[in-house]
């Protein structure tokens, strides 16, 4: 760990704790949207148990991942930054340095979707595009930190990028608390482990006995291997998915050792039940969700998890999907 995350390790000398996610979520006030708990009687016959549904397709920039980009940036020095991201990073370290009043600089897949690039640029970002299958993303990230004296904002091996994307998690266990609920698991999606991680710490603060699994894409089990075997586990090259946002090659060294201790285990869902998990969350929750932001709800619906007769909070985490890909998932149940 550098001495930059060393100082923002939690004081009792966790990599995240509850206070570092409260904390967040101060800061977060006012900012990041407070999205709602949804729930459909169609969902919950369809896997026989009951679903409450955190849809972060409706957080700023369509996806979860302004929260941690906001809350890190926010403790940052002043500087310009720079980040490495398929899109929906990018896009949330684009807004929350716009509103921060620095400059970004975002290095990105020449292939992430067009409506991921266009919405970064839009949000005032200057692109930096390299070949996913050649290039080194996190070297490409240092030389421009160097070069420019910029603060990189890691995607997830972040204590505070974990803190932001905690309040997720932080939101669902005060809601179905206000509703005198509780829940028995909770299924989240996984790429490099920053969200769970977060989700993780708070919902097993308030619910010290709920099973926390992580949903991926099939070929990209990387957690759930690591989860299984005990270590990093990285992928296997050559495997391909849909699930742009959850391509990461193996689990964050920080992520899973906050991950490791908490998570029951990991799932894995093939592309077709994320399509059809993105066409039931647009007709039963009126949600457009992107496909790795659906993949927690395919594994509830698919029956990658077996939801009945139990609570389960589910994920939706983000919704930038391309127009061309959403039209297959609405066609999918054809």
């Amino acid at each position: 760990m550098n001495a930059d995350l060393a100082t923002v390790a939690a004081a009792d000398g966790t990599i995240v704790g509850i206070a570092d996610i409260e904390a967040a979520a101060v800061r977060l006030a006012g900012i990041a949207r407070r999205t709602p708990l949804l729930s459909s009687e169609a969902l919950d016959a369809a896997v026989g148990g009951r679903l409450l549904i955190k849809p972060e397709p409706l957080q700023r920039t369509g996806s979860f991942k302004f929260r941690g980009a906001y809350n890190t940036i926010a403790q940052l020095p002043p500087g310009p930054v720079v980040a490495y991201s398929s899109g929906n990073h990018a896009q949330g370290v684009a807004l929350a340095a716009r509103l921060l009043g620095r400059r970004a600089t975002i290095v990105m897949p020449a292939d992430a979707p067009s409506i991921k690039k266009s919405n970064t640029e839009r949000l005032g970002a200057r692109l930096v595009l390299y070949d996913r299958n050649r290039d080194d993303r996190e070297a490409i990230g240092r030389e421009i930190a160097e070069r420019d004296g910029a603060h990189l904002v890691k995607p997830y091996d972040d204590p505070r990028i974990m803190a932001g994307q905690g309040t997720v998690g932080l939101e669902m266990a005060l809601d179905v608390r206000t509703l005198g609920i509780v829940p028995d698991a909770a299924i989240v999606c996984c790429g490099g482990g920053g969200l769970i991680a977060g989700t993780a710490t708070a919902l097993s603060h308030h619910f010290p006995e709920i099973a926390v699994w992580s949903a991926e894409p099939a070929g990209f089990d990387d957690t759930a291997r690591s989860l299984r075997s005990g270590q990093r586990e990285g992928n296997i090259p050559g495997a391909t998915s849909i699930c742009d946002a959850l391509l990461a090659p193996m689990p964050g060294e920080l992520t899973f050792a906050v991950n490791r201790p908490l998570l029951a285990g990991g799932l894995a869902v093939d592309d077709q039940a994320v399509l059809l998990a993105m066409r039931e969350a647009f007709l039963e929750l009126k949600v457009v969700v992107e496909p790795g932001g659906a993949i927690a709800l395919a594994a509830a619906l698919s029956g990658a998890f077996d939801c009945r007769e139990k609570t389960v909070l589910v994920v939706l985490s983000g919704g930038n999907v391309d127009p061309a890909r959403f039209i297959e998932a609405l066609d999918s149940g054809r």
